[in-house]
């Protein structure tokens, strides 16, 4: 069997050493990070996840989805917080056992890399930088504390995130590689709401909160301890930005003004916003995903998204499921498997791409308002009346595997026709009247 070297050991790393793993091939796992098992951190990253109907179906394939989910918390809808403290609730479905589940980073990272280690033929190895690939002979170079090491297998697979060395490589070595980076004005940090003093938590639990203030917003997310990661997503410059809030009478003020019902509940609010590193949102797109036989993509080194679908992490186990089954419909050509699996996913991944970054303008614009929640009721009433028949396009995305590219093509035909629909019956209501008028 082939020898496989995977180049960054995060989820998707992770899963995938393990679908290879269970495959039968030979597989070197390569992480720049100490293990985190070990009570090291994830630097820089958000310490919970939304995981939906993708991501959960490629745990299952692997057989580890209620051992990953055991700590997971299911958020059944949005839990709305108007700048008066009002709340409004918006289910994500009509089905109220359809939910997305926060789960933590940490935990469910630990859990595929053990999945993975449960294969005798699957090593993993941390502490090891990826500094350089030779894609056209697969050898990864790599840093540790003592010295260079270099790793050698039949393909390297760059599983190295946003900011991948793997596809660094290939934009040098490519001469048509295609790569578009894209950052938003607005960047993010993350907060606390501590639990209350008997380890509850001290708003609804099962629900994603929203504190959407048209041109910013903040959310909150729980987590098992009964905690809450909040974030605050604003913009870096502006007449109030985080360049102009810099000194913690700035902080308390802002937080006042936009965010009444949430300071009570966060005591190391300045601290927090002091010390937390203030975060870039990125899109990333290239192609190709791969070269020859030698080199692939998986996950944010070829698609990173900005995070409002809560799709990133369920896209990339997505990557895995098809990698994976593209592995098996060609087992005697490699090449032909990559070039299969970006056939499937480059439109795909562009599509996400773009859904996420609408959801941000939705979230953040839009779900305060009266007129979206009644669009979200139609929506229901709707999918209720027409089972099978009607699905809103959040459903499509977090509760189907439909593909991202014809969930968004489907919805805006289903759009199309609602609106219709309602701009013939008001012009049929109205030429009633006229007529009866006209009697």
């Amino acid at each position: 069997m082939a020898r496989f070297v995977l180049i960054g050991s995060g989820l998707a790393g992770g899963l995938l050493a393990a679908y290879l793993g269970r495959r039968g091939y030979d597989v070197d796992l390569y992480e720049r990070r100490a293990d985190h098992r070990e009570g090291n951190i994830v630097g820089g990253r958000s310490i919970n996840l939304a995981i939906s109907t993708r991501g959960i179906h490629a745990l299952e394939k692997i057989g580890i989805a209620d051992e990953a989910l055991r700590r997971a918390i299911p958020m059944r809808g949005r839990m709305i917080h108007d700048k008066s403290g009002a709340l409004h609730f918006t289910p994500y479905d009509v089905d109220p056992k359809k939910c997305i589940n926060s789960i933590g980073r940490a935990t469910l990272n630990a859990t595929v890399i053990e999945a993975a280690q449960r294969y005798s033929n699957v090593r993993v190895h941390f502490n090891h930088k990826c500094t350089d690939v030779d894609i056209g002979s697969a050898v990864a170079h790599l840093e540790t504390a003592n010295c260079p090491v270099t790793a050698r297998g039949d393909a390297v697979l760059g599983v190295d995130g946003a900011f991948s060395a793997v596809r660094q490589s290939m934009q040098m070595e490519i001469a048509n590689f295609q790569y578009d980076e894209s950052y938003l004005a607005h960047g993010y940090k993350e907060l606390t709401i501590p639990p209350g003093a008997d380890g509850s938590w001290r708003m609804e639990k099962n629900a994603l909160h929203i504190w959407p203030r048209k041109s910013f917003m903040m959310i909150a997310l729980p987590n098992p301890d009964g905690s809450f990661t909040c974030t605050l997503f604003w913009e870096f410059e502006g007449p109030r930005s985080f360049a102009t809030t810099k000194t913690d009478d700035d902080v308390r003020r802002f937080f006042d003004e936009e965010f009444p019902n949430a300071v009570p509940l966060m005591p190391t609010l300045v601290e927090d916003f002091r010390n937390n590193p203030t975060g870039s949102l990125v899109t990333i797109r290239c192609a190709p995903w791969f070269h020859r036989d030698k080199v692939c993509l998986v996950g944010d080194a070829a698609h990173a998204v900005v995070p409002f679908y809560g799709q990133g992490m369920n896209a990339a186990f997505e990557d895995c499921v098809v990698l994976d089954e593209c592995l098996q419909k060609f087992p005697q050509s490699r090449e032909r498997a990559f070039a299969e699996y970006f056939r499937r996913r480059k439109e795909n991944a562009d599509a996400l791409a773009d859904l996420a970054i609408g959801n941000f303008i939705e979230m953040r614009d839009k779900t305060a308002s009266k007129t979206f929640r009644a669009k979200k009721k139609l929506d229901h009433a709707l999918e209720a009346a027409l089972p099978g028949i009607y699905l809103p396009l959040y459903t499509m995305v977090t509760f189907t595997r439909i593909p991202y590219a014809k969930a968004a093509q489907r919805a805006r035909i289903q759009d199309w026709l609602v609106f219709s629909s309602m701009f013939l019956i008001a012009a049929i209501l109205v030429a009633a009247m006229l007529w009866f008028v006209a009697r």
